[in-house]
């Protein structure tokens, strides 16, 4: 086909003429754009590439698989197999009932959502087309990262608190009271997470769109910026449990070489979680401020796929370094504990951050 659509004389090797066609005919086809086979758009010829109006990465007739679609889902998959286990061990070990166990369990339940969030995105984009999976995706993914992120707020506020009121700790922070505020978590997330089904979304105008669609701009740079105010809080409880740590290594001089060791691995440790979480969430809430559905897509990917890490990080810093989580595993696993872990009890130390 020509250009315009309208079918070549084959049978001479003559130039074509437009004259030898029927005289209703225009020899400008590009005057009629409404002919049907006249003026067709890139969309309507088989294995054509082209830029859909809704999308922010290039179409074909047979989509192409991106390979940060594919990272994506990869990472959703370990996310949610080590969440799981995590979920699996608490859920399955009578023992670890404590406030600071239901925290972590929320938190790996959270993160669980997040991996399958991912996962079913990367379904909804090749498998499943239409703007009603795409807002159940989107839901899913902001509801679960809130959630993740809220949760890390409430184990450090609880981490402080067993620091600061050492005493009464145990009898103040009951089970109840943790399921309490776990359900407000929970239902501040859920409420995030259903905004964009409810209208807030850029589906119908992509103009205010953000960089990730159909979250409107407005909305991406509340989030980021909700993310930073939790980080900052996070930063202050963590320097005050720096604070109470060395204070108490300093007040009590008979355990004062075991109490600086310890108090040095506590402060190793929330420099870890401290720059981890920077690390993984600074860059998409900086980004998400600054940016627009105009930048470059893969600048998109690789802060969403830097964010998605820290979900694969945390069952690392909460759960499998807790002792007790890891004779959780060893029974679950082997139906034995090693020499070096005690099936006591353990107390929590100033290193337990």
């Amino acid at each position: 086909m020509s250009s315009g659509g309208i079918p070549q004389n084959t049978t001479s090797s003559s130039t074509f003429d437009p004259s030898s066609l029927d005289p209703w005919l225009d020899p400008y086809p590009d005057s009629y754009p409404d002919l049907p086979g006249v003026n067709a758009s890139s969309s309507d010829v088989p294995g054509r590439t082209y830029t859909s109006d809704l999308d922010l990465r290039p179409l074909t007739s047979q989509q192409d698989v991106s390979p940060w679609d594919v990272a994506l889902c990869v990472t959703g998959t370990l996310i949610a197999c080590e969440n799981a286990l995590v979920i699996a061990v608490l859920f399955y070990t009578p023992t670890l009932r404590a406030p600071m166990f239901i925290l972590i369990g929320s938190l790996a339940f959270a993160d669980l959502l997040a991996g399958l969030g991912l996962i079913l995105n990367f379904v909804f984009t090749y498998l499943v087309e239409g703007e009603v999976v795409t807002l159940v995706a989107t839901g899913i993914l902001i509801a679960a990262f809130s959630a993740s992120i809220l949760n890390i707020l409430a184990i450090t506020v609880d981490r402080y608190l067993s620091l600061y009121n050492a005493l009464t700790y145990h009898t103040e922070r009951t089970v109840l009271f943790t399921y309490l505020v776990v359900g407000v978590i929970w239902l501040v997330c859920l409420v995030l997470g259903v905004l964009p089904a409810l209208g807030w979304n850029c589906l119908d105008d992509q103009s205010t769109c953000s960089v990730c669609r159909p979250v409107t701009k407005s909305n991406a740079v509340a989030l980021a910026v909700f993310f930073l105010l939790v980080f900052a809080l996070m930063m202050q409880l963590y320097l005050q449990i720096c604070r109470i740590a060395f204070r108490h290594a300093q007040q009590i001089a008979v355990q004062h070489q075991f109490l600086a060791i310890s108090t040095t691995k506590g402060v190793q440790t929330l420099s870890v979680i401290l720059c981890t979480f920077a690390m993984c969430w600074l860059p998409f809430a900086m980004y998400s401020i600054v940016a627009d559905s105009s930048y470059p897509i893969i600048y998109t990917y690789s802060t969403v796929l830097l964010a998605a890490c820290n979900s694969v990080i945390n069952p690392i810093i909460y759960a499998f370094r807790n002792p007790d989580i890891q004779k959780g595993l060893w029974l679950a696993c082997c139906g034995c504990v090693p020499s070096n872990l005690s099936l006591r009890p353990r107390a929590r130390t100033s290193s337990d951050v």
